[in-house]
């Protein structure tokens, strides 16, 4: 008697390169996302109040470093003006003239990094716990290479620039939130102008809204967000063109060193995972499990 049976498949070898995207945050790591465990809100609530202490530590030794500041902001204009990338002088002067918008530029520049950012960090918190953690990590690096630059080198920004043409815009016309003047004055860091942490916190928006969405309308939405940032800076003159192409290298940097390290971790972890068989399948193997050919019966 004669018998016929289907010959099962090899077996596939486990891919870990999915999972590796998966930890840093470059595509879903699971079905439901929210099912991933949050982070718990003391200890996000500790990770701000540090950054909040070493703020205000850099802020204090403003008054002692005024002079340095200054010095540093004329010759970051001189090395722009030689390589003749200087826009910011004629934008401010452009933006000085028209009042209403001017007010509008203002209130985008003192507001939109707070809302925008702490909005997606919040969602990411809530929605995305499953890609939080090296988004949020990334956030906080930004900061501390920002904190760091403005304890080594602090720059003025062009408006405390005297004699040479820059007007305050953000003072003049009153905005909403300023901290150019009034009470929340004094607990600014006014020379704080390098990198560009407007720019910086800009970057990271944009890349977390290309991970969260594919749809094109919040890819464009993505590249808007900075570009607008970086034309905001520069017409209410709060930041120099060097400063903003230091913010996109920090955002840059960040995020590279967070890859970096969840990529060691991932390194270190996954061959006792594959030996505990912990790994999770990716959603094809899901199905090629769900689906395997069957011996037929003799």
């Amino acid at each position: 008697m004669s018998s016929r049976a289907e010959i099962e498949p090899a077996p596939r070898a486990l891919d870990l390169t999915p999972l590796g995207d998966v930890m840093i945050g470059r595509v879903p790591a699971i079905t439901n996302p929210t099912a991933a465990k949050r982070t718990p809100l003391w200890a996000e609530a500790l990770v701000i109040v540090w950054l909040c202490w070493v703020y205000d530590a850099v802020s204090n030794l403003a008054a002692l470093r005024l002079h340095a500041a200054l010095t540093h902001a004329l010759g970051v204009l001189h090395l722009e003006r030689t390589l003749h990338l200087d826009p910011e002088l004629t934008l401010n002067r452009w933006l000085a003239g028209h009042h209403t918008l001017g007010l509008v530029v203002s209130d985008y520049y003192d507001n939109a990094h707070f809302i925008v950012t702490l909005g997606l960090l919040g969602w990411l918190w809530y929605k995305r716990p499953d890609i939080y953690r090296p988004l949020r990590n990334a956030l906080v690096t930004i900061n501390v290479l920002g904190l760091l630059v403005f304890w080594l080198y602090p720059v003025a920004p062009p408006r405390m620039l005297l004699g040479v043409g820059f007007s305050d815009v953000v003072a003049s016309t009153h905005a909403f939130g300023s901290w150019h003047t009034g009470a929340l004055a004094s607990a600014a860091n006014q020379l704080a102008a390098m990198p560009s942490l407007h720019m910086a916190w800009a970057v990271w928006c944009a890349i977390v809204l290309r991970r969260l969405s594919p749809r094109p309308w919040v890819r464009a939405l993505a590249l808007l967000y900075p570009c607008l940032t970086a034309l905001a800076v520069l017409c209410t003159g709060n930041h120099f063109l060097a400063d903003v192409l230091a913010g996109i290298a920090t955002a840059g940097l960040a995020t590279l060193l967070v890859a970096a390290l969840e990529r060691l971790r991932r390194e270190r972890r996954s061959p006792l995972r594959v030996a505990q068989g912990t790994i999770p399948l990716t959603q094809g193997e899901e199905c090629h499990k769900q689906h395997k050919p069957t011996k037929t019966p003799r």
